[in-house]
């Protein structure tokens, strides 16, 4: 697959797969076409070349749009608005059940199941806006694995949150995987907190440079651990 903006070319020849259950990380340079892929995959953009498939079907047409979980790296949620966590977890149902539909007793177990899983339950009924950057971002991933999404595309999720919080998105990233049986697909410069879990990094820099065991790219050299002051540095002198 390839894409341009205009005559600028973004990704070129890019072939992947995910499969089921499989934890995949997604590294790379500024510039180097990460959001743009995060976007083809998401149906926003179309290819210029080759095609993207998820799922066997078009990303644009897709129907079944619930076994697809997003969360973007910093959610808006204006000030105001009054919803508690579990409010704002239960909107991920959504797409699976229908706006028109009340909550069941079983969407509302989903919920709290997914709460759960991202270490909130206790905190469900405080309104979101209250809570820690790390916090509201897990409520953000909860609300993703509200639906029970065979595919989880995370784009930078855990930049400049806590350590406990990335403790917390690295437990709730294995539960969806092994649990669950959900394909990770994980868009991130900080891969301290789940390296010892990936069962690939994908290196990108408009075309896939790497892509293997994670062991694969620490025997190389390159320390996942010390992301600050290694894996991005690393990734600005590839060429």
């Amino acid at each position: 697959m390839s894409f341009a903006y205009g005559r600028e070319p973004a990704l070129e020849d890019v072939s992947l797969r995910i499969a089921p259950g499989e934890f995949v990380a997604l590294v790379g340079p500024n510039g180097s076409g990460k959001s743009t892929l995060v976007k083809l995959l998401l149906g926003a953009l179309t290819p210029g070349a080759g095609e993207v498939r998820v799922f066997g079907d078009s990303p644009a047409k897709l129907h079944e749009r619930w076994r697809l979980g997003y969360v973007p790296q910093r959610p808006v949620l204006a000030s105001e608005v009054p919803a508690t966590v579990e409010e704002i977890v239960q909107t991920g149902l959504l797409s699976r059940r229908g706006w028109w539909r009340p909550l069941t007793r079983a969407d509302r177990e989903a919920a709290h199941h997914a709460l759960e899983s991202v270490g909130l339950e206790s905190l469900a009924m405080r309104p979101l806006n209250e809570l820690s950057g790390g916090q509201q971002q897990r409520a953000f991933i909860a609300r993703a694995f509200a639906s029970e999404p065979d595919l989880l595309v995370l784009d930078e999720p855990i930049a400049g949150v806590d350590a406990e919080s990335q403790r917390r998105f690295r437990d709730a990233l294995v539960h969806a995987a092994t649990e669950h049986g959900a394909a990770v697909f994980l868009v991130s410069h900080e891969l301290s907190a789940v390296a010892a879990d990936l069962d690939r990094v994908i290196v990108l820099k408009r075309r896939v440079l790497f892509d293997g065991p994670a062991t694969d790219l620490t025997a190389s050299g390159v320390s996942l651990g010390v992301h600050r002051e290694d894996l991005p540095l690393w990734l600005e002198g590839l060429r």
